[in-house]
């Protein structure tokens, strides 16, 4: 028999003046969700239904990006994605631009079961929720008040906005959000982004079986384009998981498929012969180039690893034998 292990993030690069209440608030989240995971492998739950079960509440609550509390488009919209893996025959399901489907991550794990397809976006995929009789709610059930603010900040900023759990106030918000870029130097695709703190939700999981899973989900970008797609519905770059592992990443959406970098952390096991968290600290430090991301990552064996290179990282684990742990910074 297998060790069964399971890993949760709730996104990579958390600024240093997050309040501390923030983060306490953070931790009990992720614990909480955390618990509902250790909960259904203590009873024998299969991994597939148990990263779908813990994405699920991540989505429901939010203090995260994903489900309610999602990032807004320019258009004061929500377009969330998801995908789900099955490491024991890598079957895999995705969606993008959802708008109206309670928990993109089932919607994601009907694809994979039910349809001839992989992937299915937009108003294909919301005609595919309605036909499979998965919960459908109004759009603004996924919009909060502190994400309408911050999109208007982001907007007088003319930036996209990652961190928008900082609040900020006074005359000089918009350019304090102006002046991150040139605090930080960043760019995405060569373009200038704001303070980098994505807030994406995914979890990894080996069953006692052995049998290995992932889901990852998200809102994506404050501001963003209507029409973006991230890396968290893209099997190989957000989520991937095979016999040897399972990977759910978080960061800078567009290194992350630029690196593909939830499948390089299976193929250097595979092809170098690296222990999981040797391949984790291989692949954050060499696959990246100039992004900036993080990952969680369990293996068949009952390890879990985990990996950034930005200022911390949502993320929790647990282990058969007794370990548990939740955290934020190094």
């Amino acid at each position: 028999m297998a060790r069964w292990a399971i890993a949760i993030h709730g996104g990579a690069g958390v600024d240093p003046n997050l309040p501390e209440h923030r983060q306490e608030e953070a931790k009990r989240v992720l614990a909480r969700c955390l618990q509902v995971g250790v909960d259904l492998l203590r009873a024998g739950t299969p991994a597939l239904d148990v990263v779908e079960a813990v994405v699920r509440e991540l989505e429901t609550d939010p203090f995260f990006n994903s489900g309610r509390g999602s990032a807004l488009t320019r258009r004061g919209t929500v377009e969330m994605e998801a995908s789900i893996m099955d490491g024991r025959g890598r079957r895999c399901g995705a969606v993008s631009g959802v708008s109206t489907v309670k928990n993109p991550v089932s919607l994601a794990r009907r694809v994979m079961d039910k349809s001839p397809h992989s992937y299915l976006a937009f108003d294909g995929a919301e005609e595919f929720a309605r036909e499979q009789g998965l919960e459908t709610v109004d759009n603004s059930y996924f919009i909060t008040e502190d994400n309408v603010g911050m999109l208007k900040l982001a907007k007088e900023a003319g930036s996209i906005l990652f961190d928008y759990r900082i609040p900020l106030t006074g005359t000089d918000t918009c350019s304090a959000l102006a002046g991150a870029d040139n605090h930080n130097g960043m760019v995405m695709n060569g373009l200038p982004i704001s303070i980098y703190a994505p807030e994406t939700v995914g979890c990894a999981v080996v069953d006692a079986t052995g049998a290995c899973a992932a889901a990852t989900s998200t809102g994506g970008l404050m501001n963003k384009m209507a029409g973006r797609i991230g890396d968290s519905p893209l099997i190989g770059s957000g989520t991937y998981a095979c016999g040897a592992c399972a990977v759910s990443c978080t960061g800078e959406g567009e290194a992350i498929i630029r690196s593909t970098l939830a499948r390089d952390v299976a193929a250097v096991m595979e092809y170098k012969g690296l222990p999981l968290q040797q391949a984790v600290d291989f692949c954050v430090r060499e696959r990246l180039d100039e992004g900036f991301a993080g990952l969680i990552a369990v293996s068949s064996d009952g390890e879990v690893a985990y990996g950034f290179n930005c200022t911390g990282m949502f993320r929790g684990c647990a282990t058969e034998d007794g370990f548990m742990e939740v955290g934020i910074w190094e």
